[in-house]
């Protein structure tokens, strides 16, 4: 409610109250008063419950989105950096003109890589690494619920939408995807169902019009 409402209502109520004061200080019969009927507040109940008031409401969390797309673009870079040093050095002539094309480089494994690079890239796809399916995971979720603003209603949208971006992703890669990518997508499905399952939980109110004692 805003403060314009909250003083507006304290005027009415304020005037009423002095109304009924400056009646009997007007001179009014002690007796006038008694006869006449209570004219107190009359309680009229609403239409709206306790919960439609204090329903949720859900707003996508810009910032966290900007971030997440922030971080993922520079490690895209980094990646795209790395396979480009690597065509440099065995000469190649393929050229990435985009992020399909790197993929299927990628996929081919016609390239070596230095004991540097191959250490990195063990790292970023171990299970906390960066590429890893924990990671990995927990971003894709993240970026759901940021998304969203974490409604509940959305769960089985966004799933709908993982969904189409891993069967993108296997058209673009030509081919069936690393078993570490399966692995990302069980566990992306296994947290889109917990996510469901808390959110049941916390919608489970008890029914108000229980016997009570």
């Amino acid at each position: 409610m805003s403060v314009n409402g909250v003083t507006s209502g304290s005027n009415v109520d304020y005037e009423i109250y002095n109304a009924g004061a400056g009646a009997t200080a007007s001179g009014s019969k002690p007796e006038d008063t008694v006869s006449k009927p209570d004219t107190g507040v009359v309680y009229e109940k609403s239409d709206k419950t306790e919960t439609d008031s204090a329903k949720k409401t859900y707003t996508p969390n810009k910032e966290l989105i900007a971030k997440l797309k922030s971080d993922a673009e520079q490690r895209t870079s980094q990646l795209r950096s790395l396979v480009e040093q690597i065509m440099t050095k065995q000469g190649s002539t393929f050229g990435i003109a985009n992020n399909d094309s790197m993929w299927k480089f990628l996929a081919g494994g016609n390239f070596t890589v230095t004991a540097a690079a191959k250490a990195q890239a063990q790292a970023d796809i171990a299970d906390d690494g960066y590429w890893g399916v924990n990671q990995t995971s927990d971003r894709i979720l993240d970026f759901a619920k940021a998304l969203t603003g974490g409604d509940p209603d959305q769960i089985e949208k966004m799933r709908e939408a993982f969904e189409k971006g891993f069967k993108q992703a296997t058209g673009t890669w030509g081919k069936e995807l690393p078993s570490i990518s399966s692995r990302t997508y069980d566990a992306v499905m296994e947290k889109f169902d917990k996510w469901a399952e808390e959110a049941k939980k916390t919608t489970e109110v008890k029914d108000p019009t229980e016997s009570q004692i």
